[in-house]
């Protein structure tokens, strides 16, 4: 008989035995083979496709059945996989494709939203009367308006009612329009009052000859904004009036921190301005009267009219109608000369003859009068306050450190000078100034850019590779410790051969042993050798044996 070969000889034997083997098993093996081979090919094919699944996100939400139906339809078309919520009826897509879908939806005018808008007026109906017609486009007017306020982010749901009266040809009987506005906010959010006088005058100019105090603004928990923002507007400043007093203090406070980096270095100098603005618009008209000047001549005459009137009577002036009144008039007589007498000798002169004189002057000066007419313009600053501080002067000492020694009193005084040309300071308005010098706690600001891990971007590639991980992760789990104990134990090979039935076979007759031979030689010299051990027993320990024995007897009985 050939003695079995070397080990280095015997290892393709090996290999083929371990093939026979598999193909040898049990059809119990085989079902549970087949059975993790599929269990592998299912676990690959669902991580592979919970790998490729998208995350779906919110595309719209509260939308109506009518727009519902419409956006399915237009998703249907586009070959776009959706989802609905149960929880909030919203339509779910995924997140890859959420803008570009909104924007085609968006092109193709969807959601269109509950409230009808003037889409009413291309249905319009043969033969309908006036009176619908009308209706109809109040109607399309409040839900074009309440489209426009739902626009606002902070706005959900927006209603609007219109009161339009009836148009009159008699004046005194015309009504102006009024606005109701219902506005339904969402969670955690507030309109500012720019917000509500925003809508205010949204809902003036849209509606004709609509005055602003006939619009009302309501909140879904029936506070009155409409009535705040009246209130407001008088007391505080406004959006505008704030940027541009923020605009004014950044302004001075380059114009200072320009002036003195040149001498104390950019990173040396902080200032602050505070400037007290006056919004306030003042109207004046004025009509002032001086008084007339003393001297005459001086005065401007306006106009001047002056009348004289001589009039002489006769002797006989007046009397009763009659003959002797109704004589003619006697010729005049010479006049009487200073001095004397007549000529002629002997004749006395006669009586002078009454005269009438009458002079009126009147004279019209100007009056001195001064109207004005003063717009004072808004924005006018009524007080600068400036603060600067400036840092030590860096020097190097003995030992060539760097040290900080304060600045000296010239040259506060220069700066301070600086900063009052530059700010442009007025005693008159009360300008303030302060000039400190002091060392700075920290030479040098450094802006630290935000946490990388709270960028959206990185979040996302953060949860696509978690997601990746706990795939691979539960994917070696069951091949490792649940797939790869099981095949052992399906491939686990057979007892290895007794040395002595080893010996003892031929290379030729080994391979053809292993099925009835070879495990008839493995059985006896497994028989053999409990036996030999069972009569070692019996001469070790006799007392344990005959136990056995008797308890044997004892139930064979």
């Amino acid at each position: 008989m050939a003695t079995v070969p070397s080990e280095s000889n015997t290892t393709p034997p090996a290999k083929t035995f371990k093939l026979e083997q598999l193909s040898q098993l049990s059809n119990q093996k085989k079902l549970g083979l087949i059975l993790a081979a599929a269990a592998v090919v299912a676990l690959l094919a669902g991580a592979l496709m919970w790998s490729q699944t998208p995350d779906y996100r919110v595309l719209y939400s509260n939308v109506s059945n009518q727009d519902g139906a419409a956006i399915i339809s237009s998703l249907q078309q586009m070959n776009v996989p959706y989802k609905f919520s149960d929880s909030s009826g919203a339509i779910l897509i995924p997140e890859k494709q959420i803008h570009e879908v909104r924007l085609r939806l968006a092109g193709q005018g969807l959601p269109k939203g509950d409230l009808p808008g003037f889409e009413l007026m291309e249905n319009q109906k043969f033969g309908s009367s006036q009176f619908l017609e009308q209706v109809n486009y109040q109607r399309a007017l409040e839900g074009e308006l309440a489209r426009s306020v739902q626009s606002l982010s902070a706005v959900q749901n927006a209603r609007v009612h219109l009161a339009i009266a009836k148009p009159s040809v008699f004046s005194r009987e015309k009504q102006q329009p009024s606005v109701s506005v219902l506005l339904n906010l969402y969670p955690g959010r507030v309109l500012s009052v720019e917000q509500v006088s925003a809508i205010v005058h949204l809902m003036s100019s849209s509606v004709p000859n609509l005055p602003t105090k006939n619009v009302t603004v309501v909140d879904q928990n029936g506070n009155l904004l409409s009535t705040q923002h009246e209130n407001k507007q008088d007391k505080g400043f406004d959006a505008k009036q704030l940027q541009y007093i923020q605009e004014l203090e950044e302004n001075y406070i380059r114009r200072i921190e320009t002036i003195l980096s040149p001498i104390t270095g950019a990173s040396n100098v902080r200032a602050q301005v505070t400037a007290d603005l006056d919004f306030s618009r003042i109207e004046r008209a004025e009509e002032i009267y001086r008084p007339n000047n003393t001297e005459a001549d001086a005065a401007a005459i306006r106009s001047q009219q002056t009348l004289e009137a001589t009039s002489t009577g006769s002797k006989i002036d007046g009397g009763i109608p009659g003959a002797l009144t109704n004589r003619p008039p006697e010729p005049a007589a010479a006049p009487i000369e200073a001095g004397g007498e007549n000529t002629e000798a002997g004749d006395k002169a006669p009586p002078p003859l009454p005269t009438d004189k009458k002079k009126e002057s009147t004279i019209n000066y100007e009056v001195d009068k001064t109207v004005q007419h003063t717009q004072q313009s808004t924005g006018g600053i009524k007080r600068l306050t400036a603060a600067v501080v400036v840092n030590y002067r860096k020097k190097i000492n003995e030992n060539g450190e760097i040290a900080h020694e304060p600045l000296t009193a010239e040259e506060i005084k220069e700066i301070n000078s600086l900063v009052r040309e530059a700010m442009g300071y007025s005693e008159k308005r009360g300008d303030s100034l302060t000039v400190t010098n002091s060392l700075f706690t920290a030479e040098s600001e450094t802006i630290l850019d935000a946490a990388f891990w709270k960028d959206p971007d990185v979040i996302m590639l953060a949860k696509d590779i978690g997601k990746q991980l706990l795939i691979a992760a539960i994917v070696m789990f069951f091949l490792l410790k649940i797939l790869r104990p099981f095949l052992k134990s399906l491939t686990q090979p057979p007892p290895a051969l007794p040395e002595k039935v080893a010996g003892e076979a031929t290379l030729d007759q080994l391979p053809g042993q292993v099925d009835g031979t070879a495990v008839q030689a493995i059985q006896q010299s497994l028989f053999e050798e409990n036996l030999k051990k069972a009569k070692q027993l019996a001469i070790d320990e006799p007392a344990i044996v005959a136990n056995v024995v008797k308890d044997w007897v004892s139930k064979n009985g």
